[in-house]
């Protein structure tokens, strides 16, 4: 941990992990530098401390300073999760984590909360590929709450969500009644509980964990409505993005970031727009809920 999550740690105060694959390999330069800092931000004007996770010459870091922030920017980072990270460690390699992987060491250093754009999830065709991702799996067994904006429209939402369900992770909508679709804020499909406030989310977290489970927990807030991609962009860009992937033979890891780079290519930039927006306010979300839970929290 830096000095700075370390403390913070150890005397209780509300910290907020942020992934570092998202500014690898899920925004284009110099973007995604920006967001760096942007997002660091939103954590602290909510009164908490964040906590951007990645592994740099082979150790796993919790909270980076503004030189390795230029690091894990400035690309030739490896997609690490959670099975990965023993390899880069042992090789001493550099890697953005993925939410599965970021998931994992924040759960190892004591912090509980966790703001990502969206989950990975099964994605479309699964019942020949097998392809799903690592992150649901990860979710069922590491106890961090996790704060995003659903998954991506280009996965199987139903699929996703029953799996999640089979891996006993609770998926709470904030505000809504919608299971969120990243770019949109509703996937088409509802979500199994509905919370109002961070206090609520708070609540939740902390009676889960009281009661014994080891799984994490989902909570999905929409896109801001006034930054929500248009449909009729959204659809157009899909069916292209989906026909470039099978075409191109694109599987696995790669498939992820060639969509978003479609969308943002294919958008003129608004879906680079929404997800900066949606990323941000996941980030002020889960800081609110991580003061909720030091509020709450007993000292020792």
């Amino acid at each position: 941990m830096s000095e700075e999550v370390a403390a913070a740690v150890a005397a209780g105060r509300p910290v907020v992990a942020l992934e570092s694959t998202l500014l690898a390999h899920g925004l284009p330069r110099p973007h995604n530098r920006a967001a760096a800092d942007d997002l660091e931000a939103a954590v602290r004007d909510q009164g908490a401390v964040p906590a951007t996770v990645a592994v740099l010459d082979g150790v796993p870091r919790v909270g980076l300073s503004p030189a390795e922030l230029d690091r894990v920017c400035g690309g030739g980072l490896v997609k690490l999760s959670v099975r990965d990270l023993g390899v880069a460690v042992g090789l001493g390699r550099d890697g953005a984590t993925t939410v599965a992987a970021t998931a994992a060491l924040a759960q190892a250093v004591g912090v509980p909360l966790f703001a990502t754009g969206g989950l990975g999830g099964v994605h479309r065709g699964a019942r020949d590929s097998w392809d799903v991702s690592a992150d649901l799996a990860a979710l069922a067994v590491t106890g961090v709450l996790v704060v995003c904006s659903g998954v991506k429209s280009i996965l199987d939402v139903p699929a996703t969500l029953e799996v999640l369900e089979t891996g006993s992770v609770p998926v709470l909508g904030y505000r809504t009644d919608a299971f969120p679709g990243f770019y949109r804020r509703d996937s088409g499909h509802p979500v199994p509980w509905r919370v109002e406030s961070p206090v609520e989310a708070a609540a939740v977290w902390r009676a889960h964990r009281s009661l014994g489970s080891p799984a994490g927990m989902v909570l999905a807030q929409p896109v801001p409505a006034a930054d929500e991609l248009a449909a009729g962009v959204h659809d157009r860009l899909l069916d292209e993005g989906m026909a470039l992937v099978a075409r191109r033979g694109i599987t696995g890891k790669d498939v992820t970031p060639a969509l978003l780079e479609h969308f943002h290519a294919g958008s003129g930039g608004a879906s680079l727009r929404t997800n900066l927006a949606l990323v941000r306010a996941n980030a002020e979300l889960a800081a609110q809920v991580a003061v909720a839970l030091a509020d709450a929290t007993p000292p020792s």
